[in-house]
């Protein structure tokens, strides 16, 4: 790791090197917070969490070659050299922010309320095409996997696409300061995260945080169809760049950049779409979209701006697009003989909740909607639950099943549909019941807030 020293990382941190008199100057070869996956030569960080201390796995870190440990706690006549802090955590992001700008690359930084994941994975599947990309793993977006994201980074590594997420004011400041993207995409502003956001106002406050770190030159692509994404028209003097469908965009007059057109559903097989731009100059790209969900075209302009904007070729940029793959939990469409089942179980808020249902509403079969309660709401919580019962029943959907405190309101604004309504007040009890509601063929959605565990739902439906 470049110019990664105990010296350097010690004063990088403040903390206090002692180094009996082992040799400091060497680079460590990774750093990490879980001792299971120290190697030789790597930087064990001890944190302490909410439920295991990591100080309590330094000697096995040690026995695992680690060349030495960062911790909060003296250490007894510790084998190898160690550094003292007050604060893991902190010292985890400013290492991670001092080793960033020891490297010559350049950054994509993703968020939004919604599609954040599907996004970096439509971007970096754009930018591998021409770079060696390095891209944000799993949930590995916050102030604790941003940093070890970033010290993932080796000299080998081109391009890296980190994504962010935030839930409170100041957190998207400190990820920006460790990041510093020279290139920055926010996929929309939602509904996430009201209970401490507050509002709408509040999310677009909180995740423009990430400009304060930008490059002076860098370059801000935004969804056009968002109406408070429409009205930053520049930052730090760089003209916005806007993506998005025409007859949804919310610029008031100004043209989209990168737009799409001759827009063709293929159902639950993707979607087929001509991608321009306003710059004739750039040829326009036919592009196969293999992952259902109108949505799905949003993050293949936001790809497509993304590899404008580092000069990859159209040709390199639809065979990117066509390549992208869907993640577990998020859209994934998995096959089965008995049934069809769309795994979106990772996370929910009202925007992905609709967009979910829209995508269900394509299968050509019948049609079964699971869903759970939504968390971080807020004080809207009740009403925004009911909002998306309202929308089921705009929707030629045959089962709905809610689950969960918050999803019985669901249910209840719902009870006006055509279809066959179950409410179970936990996972458990449909686990029991829903041999009886499946029939064979069928389409099924699978999505609630990650912690209600509906991963539990999805691998009990595939194994039966």
């Amino acid at each position: 790791m470049k110019n990664m020293t105990l010296s350097n990382i010690a004063a990088a941190c403040n903390g206090q090197l002692i180094a009996f008199d082992k040799n400091t100057n060497k680079e460590v070869s990774g750093v990490v917070i879980d001792s299971r996956l120290v190697e030789d030569n790597f930087l064990f960080i001890a944190t302490t969490g909410e439920r295991v201390d990591g100080h309590d796995f330094i000697e096995s870190a040690f026995e695992k070659g680690a060349s030495a440990v960062l911790c909060e706690k003296a250490l007894e006549d510790p084998e190898r050299p160690y550094i003292l802090v007050e604060d893991s955590f902190l010292a985890l992001r400013q290492i991670a922010t001092w080793y960033r700008m020891q490297l010559d690359i350049k950054v994509v930084g993703i968020t939004g309320s919604v599609g954040k994941t599907s996004t970096k994975e439509f971007v970096s599947s754009v930018i591998s095409q021409k770079y060696k990309v390095l891209k944000t793993e799993g949930n590995f977006n916050n102030e604790i996997g941003l940093p070890l994201t970033v010290l993932r980074l080796r000299n080998e590594h081109e391009i890296a696409v980190l994504e962010m997420g935030i839930n409170h004011f100041g957190e998207m400041h400190r990820l920006s300061e460790i990041a510093k993207p020279d290139i920055i995409l926010i996929t929309n502003i939602g509904d996430s995260h009201l209970e401490y956001l507050g509002s709408r106002e509040g999310v677009l406050k909180a995740k423009t945080e990430i400009f304060d770190f930008m490059k002076d030159d860098g370059k801000v692509i935004l969804n056009g169809n968002d109406d408070m994404l429409a009205t930053i028209q520049e930052v730090k003097g760089q003209k916005t760049i806007f993506f998005g469908i025409p007859d949804k965009s919310s610029l008031n007059g100004s043209t989209l950049d990168i737009f799409a057109e001759n827009i063709n559903s293929k159902g639950l097989l993707g979607s087929t779409c001509l991608i321009k731009f306003k710059n004739q100059k750039s040829q326009a790209i036919k592009v196969n979209i293999p992952i259902p969900g109108h949505h799905m075209i949003d993050n293949a302009l936001a790809a497509a701006g993304a590899g404008l904007a580092l000069g990859i070729p159209s040709q390199m940029i639809s065979k990117g697009i066509e390549e992208v793959q869907s993640l577990e939990g998020r859209n994934n469409i998995i096959l089965l003989d008995k049934y069809t089942i769309i795994d979106d179980c990772y996370n929910a808020n009202p925007s992905s909740m609709k967009a979910a249902l829209d995508l269900l509403d394509m299968a050509d079969t019948r049609k079964v909607a699971i869903l759970g309660d939504m968390g971080e709401l807020g004080d809207d919580q009740v009403s925004l639950h009911k909002e998306i019962g309202k929308y089921f029943t705009t929707k030629k959907i045959d089962i709905l099943v809610a689950i969960g405190p918050l999803s019985k309101n669901i249910y209840d604004e719902a009870l006006d549909s055509t279809g066959e309504l179950y409410y179970y007040e936990n996972k458990e009890e449909f686990i029991q019941s829903f041999p009886t509601i499946l029939a064979e063929g069928d389409t099924i959605l699978i999505k609630a807030s990650n912690y209600m565990g509906f991963k539990e739902i999805v691998d009990i439906i595939v194994n039966s």
